[in-house]
């Protein structure tokens, strides 16, 4: 029992300090739409464009994207580079040493990064949502970059093309009889090839993709748990009456 009871308050300060290296920030709720297929279309094209190169989904065919609506040619004339196949697996091109190398970590595989990255602020999908939406210059960093979400990620933005350079905006209030700075908005500093709406929506078209990855099944297990349930509500009924038959007579 000891032992339990030090697991629990280690895993919870795990989780504290999960919450601390996140700067307190609280996640947007991130757009729930992985039964629409022109949604998971566009993230499959994001991801393969702008994560695909530094991150892998090894437990992820290319051929699974027929689920979604594309074919397999459109696989491959739109989404393979020079030497992947169809039935391959979703591979990084960067070579793992040269990514330590660079980012100081190799960058982790996506797969299940939207079910990995759920936490008491909500769904691994609201963490992803947030985070590729906090990122802003800061030129005291490596890569240029850093992100509201994410203190000090070694991840430059991969977006940034998309959203532009953005910096965030402070202002001063009391807490506790202290002045602290807390976060306001945005300011852009230089636009991107999309506006602020359209990038939102982008980054819910990516999140939403990764969010399917991570359980391909999940809306068909969805749809069979909701007429299990009915089933058993039905059979409830009968059971009831046959029980309520088979006793009548029994005093």
């Amino acid at each position: 029992m000891k032992k339990l009871i030090l697991t629990l308050i280690a895993a919870l300060g795990i989780v504290t300090g999960a919450h601390a290296a996140e700067g307190g920030l609280a996640w947007d709720k991130a757009p729930n739409r992985t039964n629409d297929l022109a949604s998971l279309q566009n993230g499959a094209k994001l991801f393969v464009n702008y994560c695909l190169g530094c991150h892998s989904a090894a437990f992820m065919r290319y051929n699974r994207l027929q689920d979604i609506g594309i074919s397999e040619q459109q696989i491959k004339d739109n989404l393979l580079f020079t030497t992947e196949r169809v039935g391959d697996v979703m591979k990084a091109n960067i070579d793992p040493r040269q990514a330590k190398e660079w980012f100081g970590a190799n960058p982790p595989d996506l797969t299940l990064v939207a079910r990995s990255r759920a936490g008491h602020g909500g769904t691994g999908a609201d963490y992803l949502y947030t985070y590729l939406r906090t990122y802003y210059r800061d030129d005291t960093k490596a890569t240029g970059w850093n992100n509201l979400a994410f203190p000090s990620v070694g991840m430059p933005h991969a977006l940034w093309e998309l959203q532009g350079d953005r910096r965030p905006v402070y202002t001063k209030v009391e807490q506790h009889g202290h002045e602290v700075e807390v976060f306001k908005g945005w300011e852009q500093t230089r636009p991107g090839t999309l506006t602020p709406l359209q990038y939102d929506q982008a980054v819910g078209d990516l999140v939403n993709y990764l969010q399917w990855m991570a359980e391909p099944a999940q809306n068909t297990r969805v749809r069979i748990g909701v007429w299990v349930m009915l089933f058993l509500l039905m059979a409830l009924v009968f059971v009831w009456r046959l029980n309520a038959s088979y006793w009548k007579d029994v005093k």
